[in-house]
C-alpha cells in the first residue's frame, strides 16, 4: 500500500482541510517539508483555497536547512514568494513568543523527524504546544514516519537535566512519530491545546524492507548532515560523538554515519575491543573499518581512522540493531584501550553552561560513569538503562497511532 504523509492527505481530501476555512495558518516546516511530489508544503498549501497562510517558522538549521553546523542562528525574514514573515525558532529566540503566535489560528506542524530526543524539532514541537495552551489557538501535526521505526533505547533524561535537546523524561530512541509525540506532551505536561493529527495512512513501521521509511519515498536531509537513511538509523548512538573529542564525521559527505574517527585511535583494535567486550550489542548491523580525512571541524585535514556503520541492505536487522548501545561500547572499548584518551569535549552545547556536553546529550552522568568506570560491565548498562525503556514502552503504547 502507497504511504500517505500527513501533508499528502490534507491536500488531497477537502474535508480535512475544512476547518481551515476562514482561519489563518502558520506553517512550521524544513527543507524535507514536501509532498509525495516534491512539492515543497509552504508552496502546497498556499496553493489551496482553503489555507490562508500568514506566517512560517522555521526550526533549527532554518526554513531552507542553511545552517550547517549546531548553535549557528537563523534570523526572521520575509519570504520573497509569499510576502509572509518567517520567524526563526533558533536564533533570538528558541521558544515562539506571543508576538510570533499572535500571527496565525492554527499552526501546521510538518517536521520530518529522527525519532531521537536530541534531535531538536521533538523540542521545538513541545515549546509550540506550550505557547498556544490557553490561547484557544489550534495545533496540528502533519504526521510523517519516524525513520528509525518503534524500537526505544537508551537511558531516560533525569529531572533537572532538561534542555533544548532534552524535552522531558523520554529515552534517547523514543519510537513514536511526532503527532504521537504531541499527544504524549499534552498529557505529560498538562497543556489545554486544541490538538489535531492529520495521520498517515498505510504507514507500517514493523514491516521490511524500510522499518519506518517507505521505499518508495525519496529521502531530502531534514538537517544538513542527516543526509541518509542509514545515519537516521544510526543517529540515536552517533550523536553522542558531539560530547567528545572524536569525529562525528562532519566535515566529510556521511557525517553521524561512524562510530568514530580520529587520528590517535586504532580502528581495527577498538572494533576487536568490542567485539570481546559485548559482541551481542554489535549485531543488526556490519562496522567497516575506514578513513576519512574531514574538511572542517574536529580533526580538519588530518587523517582519522574509523568505524563506519552500515545499518543498510543485507546488513540491517530491525530488531536486533541498537545503535545507542553500540556507540557507548565503542566509547567503553577506547577508554580501556586509551585510558588517558581526553575523550569528553569541554564545551557549552546547545547553550547549557553548567555540564558536560555528553551529559545533556544523555540527559544525565548515568552514560559517561559508566564509560569511565574500568569496573562497569555492559550488564550495568543494561541495568541502567533497560526498566527506563520498558516503562517508556509501556507508557506510550496506547499513544500509538499506527
Amino acid at each position: 500500500m502507497t504511504v500517505q504523509f500527513g501533508i499528502d492527505r490534507l491536500i488531497a481530501d477537502p474535508a480535512l482541510r475544512q476547518p481551515l476555512a476562514g482561519k489563518r495558518a502558520a506553517l512550521v516546516a524544513h527543507p524535507a517539508s514536501v509532498t509525495r511530489d516534491l512539492v515543497h508544503s509552504l508552496d502546497a498549501l498556499a496553493a489551496l483555497p482553503e489555507v490562508r497562510l500568514t506566517a512560517a517558522f522555521g526550526p533549527q538549521h532554518g526554513l531552507k536547512g542553511d545552517k550547517q553546523d549546531n548553535m549557528v542562528e537563523s534570523a526572521d525574514f520575509l519570504d520573497p514568494d509569499h510576502q509572509i514573515p518567517v520567524f526563526s525558532l533558533y536564533g533570538e529566540v528558541r521558544r515562539p513568543t506571543a508576538a510570533m503566535i499572535d500571527h496565525a489560528d492554527v499552526i501546521l506542524f510538518d517536521l520530518q523527524d529522527l525519532g531521537c530526543r536530541i534531535y531538536t524539532f521533538v523540542t521545538t514541537l513541545l515549546y509550540l504546544l506550550e505557547a498556544v495552551s490557553g490561547t484557544g489557538k489550534a495545533l496540528w501535526v502533519l504526521d510523517r514516519p519516524n525513520p528509525a521505526g518503534r524500537p526505544v533505547e537508551g537511558m531516560t533524561l533525569m529531572p533537572g537535566h532538561e534542555s533544548f535537546v532534552g524535552a522531558g523524561p523520554m529515552p534517547m530512541r523514543h519510537g513514536l512519530t511526532l503527532g504521537e509525540m504531541g499527544h504524549w506532551f499534552i498529557r505529560h505536561f498538562g497543556l489545554d491545546v486544541d490538538y489535531r493529527v492529520i495521520a498517515m495512512e498505510g504507514w507500517a513501521p514493523d514491516e521490511a524492507p524500510g522499518h519506518g521509511w517507505p521505499p518508495d519515498r525519496v529521502w531530502i536531509n531534514p538537517s544538513p548532515n542527516a543526509a541518509s537513511l542509514n545515519m537516521a538509523r544510526s543517529y540515536a548512538g552517533t550523536v553522542m560523538l558531539e560530547g567528545t573529542t572524536l569525529s562525528e564525521g562532519r566535515g566529510t559527505t556521511r557525517p553521524l554515519e561512524v562510530l568514530f574517527g580520529a587520528p590517535d585511535i586504532a580502528a581495527r583494535d577498538v572494533l576487536a575491543e568490542m567485539h570481546r567486550l559485548a559482541p551481542e550489542w554489535l549485531a543488526g548491523c556490519r562496522l567497516r573499518e575506514c578513513w576519512f580525512e574531514p574538511t572542517f571541524h574536529k580533526h580538519a585535514h588530518h587523517a582519522c581512522s574509523a568505524l563506519m556503520i552500515h545499518a543498510e541492505g543485507p546488513f540491517y536487522d530491525h530488531t536486533a540493531f541498537r545503535p545507542w548501545r553500540l556507540q557507548a561500547l565503542a566509547f567503553k572499548a577506547i577508554r580501556r584501550l586509551y585510558p588517558d584518551y581526553p575523550l569528553w569535549r569541554d564545551f557549552p552545547y546547545e547553550y547549557v553552561l553548567d555540564r558536560l556536553a555528553i551529559d545533556v546529550i544523555n540527559g544525565g552522568p548515568g552514560l559517561r560513569d559508566w564509560v569511565d568506570d574500568a569496573a562497569a560491565l555492559p550488564t550495568d548498562l543494561d541495568a541502567l538503562a533497560g526498566p527506563g525503556e520498558q516503562a517508556w514502552i509501556a507508557e506510550t503504547r496506547a499513544l500509538r497511532l499506527y
